[in-house]
């Protein structure tokens, strides 16, 4: 698969919808993880109007909100938080950073559609400015590209494997 810049994404994901979640606090880094995000929906076919974002506080607040995002809006398709929580001097950082992460990986689970982990945890802001970075880690654009290849996969699978066993497939 092709990472990074405006290149053409192997997956097609023409006609899906998708809503990018993102973290205010730490905004100079979370708004680049945005645009590498944004970036990849747009090189996979998502087009402008079918990419919605959302911003909440911060990265506690990430998995209330893609849940009632999800909740509310029947035609997304897949959604992909972004945040970026950096180690300071109390142990806040471990705080924040397990129950974002916690709080998501249970609602990955539970939602049945697509949910893309895009919450940089690093030591130091040069860090996560360089994960950031579309022209460094692109952690954004790689949470996109992930969370459509999810997507392709739920498809096939909706498609070959109708039975359903206990939770409801969209």
């Amino acid at each position: 698969m092709v990472t990074g810049g405006a290149h053409k994404s192997e997956i097609d994901a023409t006609g899906k919808r998708v809503a990018l979640v993102v973290a205010e606090f730490n905004e100079q880094i979370t708004s680049e993880l945005a645009a590498g995000a944004r970036e990849a929906l747009l090189a996979a076919g998502v087009v402008e109007p079918d990419i919605e974002e959302h911003h909440v506080a911060g990265a506690f607040e990430l998995a209330p909100a893609c849940r009632q995002v999800v909740g509310l809006r029947q035609d997304i398709d897949a959604v992909v938080a972004l945040g970026a929580v950096i180690r300071g001097e109390t142990p806040h950082f471990d705080i924040i950073a397990e129950a974002a992460a916690q709080g998501l990986q249970r609602l990955a689970v539970d939602l049945n559609i697509p949910l893309g982990f895009g919450v940089l945890t690093t030591d130091t802001r040069e860090q996560a400015e360089q994960r950031a970075s579309r022209q460094g880690g692109d952690k954004g654009g790689e949470a996109a590209r992930a969370v459509l290849s999810q997507l392709s996969l739920y498809t096939r699978l909706a498609e070959t494997e109708p039975a359903v066993r206990g939770f409801r497939v969209r």
